[in-house]
């Protein structure tokens, strides 16, 4: 058995540093198997004349062509993994942050789309956002007894996103605590500085206690709502399927909030109004028909057409920005709803991090216009909401 710390840089450099290293036995064998089954993929290795079964680890493959499961090598020879094989390996070898790298590359990275197709696999898998994303992406593909299973991962992706989220929706509509005394006595109203400083005096070092004969209490202002509308448009193109996801779990959290009336409509070159589904986002979502060309200017002409009060309405576009109709026709009708008196927002990211990646120019041209443009996450445009409804 070779050290812990040889035997992870074995990992990383493949079989070729066996000579310095000494050999895997063991379970250590096997995670280079089960790294070599997936990484063995990368078509790099091929550029780097890397030959299949010379790398180990990340090394198991490389001809550039994907590795049938009948010919996948690792470290320790030919190896007959399947894919539930594989999955049963990285779970029982590697600890949960790993675990999640590998199922997150072998969907994204590596398309391996049995991950999503094969009910035997589906049951194995850890539901997760990226798992989720490809779902969603192979729908199409799914016989009725594996579309059932994907349903469940939906929702209960779904289900963890919406109790993320709406703690910071609550947040954000139902006010912050001031620093005015309160007479209202719970727990919730506690002021725990507060009232260590106003009995400081009947502190017993002897005892180390502090004794509270006075505790301190403060308000919770709450913003006074008129009625709002917030109409939610999201680009349903492939490339924005993290957006499409956060917007349906975003318009969930926010339908039903007082004083506060929510839209969801998805675009490409056409429109669907997905609002009579909102209250349902794992629905919603199997509905949704990624791919397609886009149509900006069309969807705000909707929008604008759901619009009741002009100076009580948020008009969001969420959307790369890469206008495939008419950029004039989207710019005029930007105009016309900021004119009016409408907050336009043009969200050019809605996942976790919003991370950006979007027209800059068609932005501009927009923001020129009088519209908010940038990347807020979900809790940001919750809070975006919040701001301008308690004005």
């Amino acid at each position: 058995m070779i050290p812990p710390d040889l035997e992870r840089w074995r990992l990383v450099l493949g079989s070729p540093a066996e000579s310095c290293t000494g050999a895997l036995d063991g379970e250590a064998a096997e995670r280079d198997a089960a790294l070599g089954w997936l990484y063995g993929r990368d078509p790099d290795l091929a550029r780097r004349g890397v030959r299949r079964g010379d790398g180990g680890g990340g090394d198991g493959g490389g001809d550039g062509e994907p590795v049938r499961s009948e010919d996948r090598t690792g470290g320790i020879g030919p190896s007959q993994l399947t894919t539930v094989d594989w999955l049963d390996a990285v779970h029982r070898l590697f600890p949960k942050e790993t675990i999640e790298r590998l199922e997150r590359d072998a969907v994204e990275r590596y398309e391996i789309h049995e991950i999503v197709t094969d009910p035997a696999v589906l049951e194995r898998i850890d539901p997760d956002e990226a798992l989720l994303r490809a779902v969603l992406r192979t729908k199409h593909l799914m016989n009725p007894e594996v579309l059932a299973l994907a349903r469940r991962i939906v929702e209960a992706v779904v289900r963890q996103l919406m109790e993320r989220l709406a703690t910071e929706v609550r947040q954000a509509f139902h006010g912050t605590r001031s620093r005015r005394p309160s007479r209202v006595k719970n727990s919730r109203n506690f002021d725990f500085h507060g009232t260590v400083r106003a009995n400081l005096a009947h502190y017993r070092p002897d005892e180390r206690r502090l004794y509270i004969e006075n505790p301190r209490f403060v308000s919770r202002t709450r913003r006074h709502v008129e009625q709002w509308q917030m109409i939610l448009l999201v680009d349903q193109s492939g490339s924005m399927l993290g957006s499409v996801v956060h917007a349906a779990v975003t318009a969930a959290c926010l339908w039903g909030l007082p004083g506060l009336k929510t839209h969801l409509v998805a675009f490409d070159t056409s429109v669907v109004d997905l609002t009579s589904d909102v209250t349902d986002p794992a629905e919603l979502l199997m509905k949704v028909q990624l791919g397609g060309g886009t149509d900006i200017g069309r969807a705000v002409a909707y929008g604008a057409g759901l619009v009741e009060n002009p100076r009580r309405s948020i008009v969001a576009v969420i959307t790369d920005f890469y206008e495939g109709g008419n950029e004039y026709r989207l710019v005029e009708e930007v105009r016309r709803l900021v004119q009016q008196g409408t907050q336009v927002l043009g969200l050019a990211a809605l996942d976790g991090e919003a991370n950006p990646s979007y027209d800059r120019r068609t932005a501009q041209r927009l923001a020129d216009e009088g519209a908010h443009v940038g990347a807020m996450t979900p809790g940001q445009l919750a809070a975006f909401v919040a701001e301008r409804i308690g004005r």
